[in-house]
């Protein structure tokens, strides 16, 4: 039994990338934390001729809501009627960003399986097993 999901889809890390390269409108947004940015970096889509729009889900210290979220997807340009992929760390909290974006109506937001690190391998490290980084697409660190 398949299920579904209150949002548009879930795509793995080079999905979202083929998706992000055939239509030019295609949108991805970091939801991660100013600080996951400054240290873990975050995806590249410079070849792309395209920014990644950064915006927390939570703020870092405290994990409190942004409460401001849908409002600064807004004032960045971001239409209602292209595809928005959300990323996060692991796909957690983009699947909330999501479902948020749609029930705002966002026809087409999707999340990010596996995000930017992906899940935890034996050692309780991540960025090792799965994600954006381990599928080999582009990505900086500052």
């Amino acid at each position: 039994m398949e299920m579904t999901v209150p949002y548009a889809g879930d795509l793995d890390p080079a999905q979202t990338y083929r998706l992000l390269s055939d239509d030019p409108a295609a949108v991805l947004v970091d939801v991660r934390t100013r600080a996951e940015w400054s240290y873990v970096g975050g995806p590249d889509l410079a070849t792309l001729g395209k920014p990644v729009l950064q915006v927390e889900w939570v703020g870092f210290p405290g994990a409190v809501r942004n409460d401001g979220f849908l409002d600064e997807l807004a004032a960045a340009g971001v239409a209602k009627d292209v595809p928005v992929v959300f990323l996060c760390r692991s796909g957690v909290r983009s699947v909330a960003a999501a479902e948020a974006a749609t029930e705002a109506g966002y026809a087409r937001a999707y999340n990010v399986l596996q995000g930017f690190e992906g899940n935890p391998d034996g050692d309780g490290h991540r960025g090792t097993t799965s994600g954006w980084k381990v599928a080999g697409l582009p990505w900086r660190q500052s």
